[in-house]
């Protein structure tokens, strides 16, 4: 993130915005594969019977529903910054 934020300034991005991208991109990261942490986490934590499969296939609609929610912020910024915006004006 250090690395991104001045080019964020300086293509003159909502740096907000930018914030919420990026833990909505870093959210989706952990639970998709290849790397997923947060599925080694579950399978780790599930009763042994449960397959690596079953837990993928647990994730998968909270995966769809970060994309979708990741589309709409990136098509409109100000479901992102309407909050901040009304409470430090």
């Amino acid at each position: 993130l250090p690395f991104f934020m001045p080019l964020v300034a300086a293509y003159g991005f909502d740096p907000v915005w930018f914030g919420v991208l990026f833990l909505f991109c870093m959210q989706l990261g952990l639970l998709t594969p290849p790397f997923g942490m947060l599925l080694f986490v579950m399978k780790s934590v599930a009763p042994k019977e449960i397959e690596m499969q079953q837990v993928w296939g647990a994730v998968t609609p909270y995966v769809v529903m970060g994309l979708l929610a990741l589309a709409a912020v990136i098509a409109f910024p100000p479901i992102a910054t309407w909050l901040p915006d009304v409470l430090f004006k």
